[in-house]
């Protein structure tokens, strides 16, 4: 029963073997690492948690962008308004301050109860 392929000196059936078992060394390696649920979970964990923060500083950042914005745009009306000096007072800068910290804080907040 000798296959046309099979070699027939020691030489080439233990090259052979040796590569055969390093190719099944090599499948039984990949199967493990697919097994691995724990590494496979915290690989998930660590993307998902990478695009969090991705999707948070955009959100951080618009934000900031949207606040400087309107507080720029408020000054301006004021500056051009009819109303008397000690009326026309523009806004705080510890009153923009705030508002931006408080639009970051509840954009960290739902970002993290969508997570959980």
């Amino acid at each position: 029963m000798s296959d046309s392929q099979t070699p027939t000196e020691p030489e080439q059936l233990r090259a052979e073997i040796e590569q055969t078992r390093t190719e099944l060394g090599q499948t039984v390696q990949e199967l493990t690492a697919k097994a691995d649920v724990k590494t496979r979970a915290k690989q998930a964990l660590g993307n998902a948690s990478g695009r969090a923060r991705q999707k948070l500083a955009g959100v951080q950042n618009r934000t900031a962008g949207v606040v400087a914005e309107k507080a720029s745009t408020a000054k301006q009306q004021l500056a051009n308004s009819n109303l008397p000096a000690p009326i026309r007072r523009p806004l705080p800068l510890a009153t923009i301050a705030a508002a931006a910290t408080a639009a970051i804080i509840t954009v960290v907040v739902v970002v993290r109860r969508r997570r959980s």
